[in-house]
């Protein structure tokens, strides 16, 4: 079975829709809602997945202008993913080091080697670009 993409319902909801450029909070919420209202439609047309691309798109761009996100250091990242994992200085003794490195690492006093970044990437299950 092909499915067919229809211009015409396509066209009647951008037609409902009206996805312009998102200038204010209140178009943000309108447009975010009609993403979720997307997100979770079983059995989504063409037409339907067509226009929620769109709309996130516009979103991303919303958010990115008004919302940017700070860029996060390695030492920072590897933080967060040892306290969401449950995981202790300790437990990375000898993956990345004795535990002085180890703690210097984690405390931003010393710098990921990519050998080490490469090991933590494997232990944690996440590209080694992270800690880089």
């Amino acid at each position: 079975m092909i499915l067919t993409f229809d211009q015409s319902a396509y066209r009647n909801l951008l037609a409902e829709v009206v996805p312009t450029a998102i200038d204010t909070e209140e178009e943000y919420e309108r447009i975010l809602n009609l993403v979720e209202q997307l997100t979770f439609k079983k059995n989504r047309t063409n037409e339907e997945q067509a226009l929620y691309k769109l709309l996130v798109i516009l979103i991303e761009a919303y958010e990115t202008e008004n919302y940017p996100m700070d860029q996060s250091s390695p030492h920072e990242i590897l933080q967060h993913i040892m306290e969401a994992s449950g995981t202790r200085q300790a437990d990375l003794v000898g993956i990345i080091g004795s535990s002085g490195v180890v703690s210097e690492i984690v405390n931003g006093k010393r710098s990921i080697s990519k050998a080490q970044a490469k090991a933590l990437g494997e232990y944690f299950k996440v590209s080694p670009s992270l800690f880089i």
